[in-house]
């Protein structure tokens, strides 16, 4: 997640906003299909939006299995993957993108090398705060091995790798060998295997025309650090598999741009107004807002009618994340389908910002927004229709 996104967080923390149970804008939105759930989570004041989404899409998973109910831990997986971010750090000579931030992928690792593990093993939260906070620990760990990359001995010691662990350990918590649930014992691995997660089955799905699509593309995104493959689809097909999969009651991991003044979480929508047009048509580089009136902006964001939205096209897209307009800021969890008075689609959407918004934590993101602002999703591979997977080349 970006910088921005956390100051965010940091500022809503900080000024406690308590929004009204009602939502006062002229949007209605009705149920169509909404999936069970867990329930809504709160990466606090931390960059690690990418664990706690797919955190929550695993454990809606183990509902749409038939598993019981359980809250796994976000923070299992955050320490997890910042070892092995650590090592390509250092491998990369500081040059890789090294911070809070992640995706979809770095928690199916974890749960492929390390196991997994419930909230109620481990929390995480080992440093003396009530929240999750991330920043000071964040700071010591690059200082740590930037002063390991930069040393003067030509040669790495032994000592620098026990030295970084430590320090994850102090603040994180030491990992679980075995642990204790529900009177049955367990180590992360037994436990990932007992629920039944196999990381396997889970693909990441991307759509941009400087890659070939139906093929498997390493996405150009800093927090992909990883440097993990992605299949590149039309960005119809990427819409027709978010669809079948709450069609057929698979949820989606979500990463996309949250930063459009369009997005408000507080009000539980998330829409991309037709002035939008502005942007595309004229200028490669500046928001729309920074040319559109005062008096204009204050009246599409009221929200007090439905606003008209751009029809988005994969040419849109690519334009927009070429010029940085559309980048990688956060994770969500799309469960469900819902439609506006007028009919319009809407897609269901858990963040990991707690509850404090007109839908208790959840919100509406409009169709022509999702096809906009998607930088990628993560599914099961039966989620995918027919004919895609076979255009893929994935067998299920």
């Amino acid at each position: 997640m970006k910088r921005k996104l956390l100051y965010l967080i940091t500022l809503l923390a900080f000024l406690q906003v308590n929004v009204l149970a009602q939502n006062e804008t002229g949007y209605q939105f009705e149920e169509v299909k909404k999936l069970e759930t867990s329930p809504v989570k709160n990466q606090q004041r931390t960059g690690t939006c990418w664990s706690y989404a797919t955190t929550s899409f695993l454990e809606t998973e183990l509902i749409r299995m038939g598993k019981p109910e359980v809250v796994l831990s976000p923070m299992y997986f955050v320490k997890h993957a910042y070892s092995d971010k650590i090592d390509r750090y250092v491998r990369f000579q500081g040059t890789n993108n090294f911070g809070q931030g992640g995706q979809a992928h770095n928690v199916m690792n974890a749960i492929a090398e390390q196991g997994m593990v419930p909230e109620s093993i481990f929390n995480g939260n080992n440093y003396g705060e009530e929240q999750h906070v991330h920043s000071e620990f964040e700071s010591i760990l690059r200082g740590m091995i930037d002063a390991v990359i930069k040393n003067r001995n030509r040669k790495l010691s032994t000592a620098w790798r026990p030295a970084v662990e430590g320090v994850i350990n102090t603040y994180l918590g030491e990992s679980p060998a075995f642990f204790n649930y529900k009177g049955k014992e367990y180590t992360p691995k037994s436990f990932a295997q007992e629920m039944g997660i196999n990381p396997d089955n889970y693909i990441e799905i991307t759509s941009y025309t400087h890659h070939p699509f139906y093929e498997k593309i390493v996405l150009e995104i800093p927090d992909n650090w990883a440097h993990k493959t992605y299949y590149n689809l039309p960005i119809d097909e990427l819409m027709e598999v978010i669809n079948s999969s709450i069609d057929k009651g698979y949820s989606v991991c979500w990463d996309g741009d949250v930063s459009e003044k369009s997005f408000v979480h507080s009000k539980g929508l998330a829409v991309l107004p037709v002035v939008k047009v502005e942007e595309m048509k004229d200028s490669e580089q500046a928001k729309w807002a920074e040319v559109a009136s005062d008096k204009l902006l204050d009246e599409i964001y009221s929200f007090k009618s439905i606003v008209p939205e751009i029809e988005v096209t994969q040419e849109h897209r690519q334009e927009t994340f070429d010029n940085y307009i559309t980048t990688d800021d956060h994770l969500m969890h799309i469960i469900g389908i819902s439609k506006d008075q007028n009919g319009t689609p809407y897609f269901i959407t858990k963040n990991s910002w707690g509850t404090k918004n007109v839908y208790e934590g959840y919100l509406h993101m409009s169709e022509q927004f999702v096809r906009m602002k998607t930088v990628a999703i993560m599914v099961h591979k039966d989620a995918l229709p027919k004919a895609i997977a076979k255009n893929l080349g994935i067998k299920r």
